[in-house]
């Protein structure tokens, strides 16, 4: 197979096709990736609640980002995950770090957006309730 096959053209058609390609990414991380649908039942109604709450808009901006962002992340790691088991699905030290470095990412932008979304929605709200 010619890898320059495999090279785009260019042009108008290029963005479409990019953006199929895409789509068709979200669709695998839904229908194949369960921590991507956790994280959706997350994020989904965290990222709604932000409508009913009075915080500045600059703020609410910056949590749907970081929402996105998160699954992002999970779909680079799945990305990640999917890369290393099409090597090889024998037990591999790189292997295992390749994965563990992914999950990392996870771990780290999730545990940002729950501190953030603590700090910008329910402390307010808390601070709020107890005066």
């Amino acid at each position: 197979m010619n890898p320059s096959s495999f090279k785009s053209r260019g042009g108008v058609a290029r963005i479409f096709k990019a953006f199929r390609y895409s789509m068709q990414g979200m669709q695998h991380a839904f229908t194949h990736e369960a921590a991507f649908r956790q994280e959706l039942l997350l994020l989904v109604p965290s990222v709604a609640v932000l409508a009913f709450v009075e915080i500045a808009r600059l703020e609410k901006l910056f949590l749907v980002a970081l929402a996105v962002v998160v699954l992002a992340v999970e779909i680079l790691n799945s990305a990640i995950e999917a890369v290393v088991d099409r090597i090889s699905e024998e037990p591999h030290p790189l292997s295992g770090r390749a994965k563990d470095l992914g999950s990392a990412a996870v771990f780290l932008v999730l545990s940002l957006y729950v501190v953030c979304w603590l700090t910008l929605v329910v402390a307010p709200l808390a601070v709020g309730w107890l005066t």
